[in-house]
């Protein structure tokens, strides 16, 4: 497992996540990520610097930055991609955002 590896849920809330736990930690029993909607079903809740664009699979994504969770490993589907060069930074922002308002 590696930050910005983005899984497969299967919800249709919640289809993809984002790992954003660092990779030293990849030996404990859960992973803490942050949710991706599909832009059309999130759009009224965007904030560019809270909840960025982010493109997986062709697809419009909205970084759900504050409803980042917890979930067992076991949970996570099947990986489909890391953001890591493309949107990284991006993330790193949003979450740099939400825990210190900067």
């Amino acid at each position: 497992m590696a930050r910005f590896d983005v899984y497969r849920l299967g919800t249709s809330k919640v289809p993809l996540v984002v790992d954003v736990q660092a990779n030293l930690l990849d030996d404990l029993a859960s992973r803490v990520v942050i949710p991706l909607r599909p832009s059309g079903d999130a759009a009224t809740e965007a904030i560019s610097r809270l909840t960025p664009q982010i493109e997986v699979e062709g697809e419009a994504y909205v970084l759900m930055t504050a409803d980042i969770a917890a979930l067992p490993v076991i949970r996570l589907g099947e990986k489909v991609t890391n953001l890591g060069e493309r949107s990284g930074d991006e993330i790193s922002a949003a979450l740099d955002f939400l825990f210190s308002g900067f």
